[in-house]
């Protein structure tokens, strides 16, 4: 199976996800989105083949979205993406491509309804437990 993953090694989040998706025995293509942003029209299909929106894309924490003036409803798509393509760190992550679909990863769990099979026990960096060690899907309260 061809995994791709938008990937923040800086995030935990992101580092869960690349995690749950080496867990399924996969070894996904790892696009560092900083270091190699993606094209607004790349940006576009994402949002449209996962079912989001463009504003959806954006991530406030920790960039400059305030300053930007991001929150302002009436920007365009094309604003927006043009602000993401300025300044990378905007893109929220992780996405994830499969063959099951696309999905924004948050949380990282998504990214188990586009895997196979989970191969064992995963647990996240914050310890909390996420599949069994069957493989299955732990429910959460």
């Amino acid at each position: 199976m061809d995994v791709v993953i938008y990937h923040n090694p800086d995030c935990g989040t992101s580092r869960n996800t690349l995690a749950l998706i080496r867990n399924a025995g996969l070894e996904p293509h790892v696009v560092e989105y900083l270091k190699t942003p993606p094209n607004r029209i790349l940006l576009r299909q994402l949002a449209d083949r996962a079912g989001v929106t463009v504003r959806d894309l954006l991530r406030e924490k920790g960039t400059p979205y305030a300053e930007l003036g991001l929150a302002d409803e009436s920007l365009t798509d094309d604003r927006i993406l043009d602000a993401i393509a300025e300044h990378p760190i905007l893109l929220n992550r992780p996405l994830v491509v499969s063959p099951k679909g696309i999905a924004l990863c948050r949380p990282s769990e998504k990214v188990l309804d586009l895997l196979p099979a989970q191969q064992g026990e995963f647990v996240k960096e914050d310890g909390e437990r996420v599949v069994d060690a069957h493989g299955r899907r732990v429910a959460t309260a």
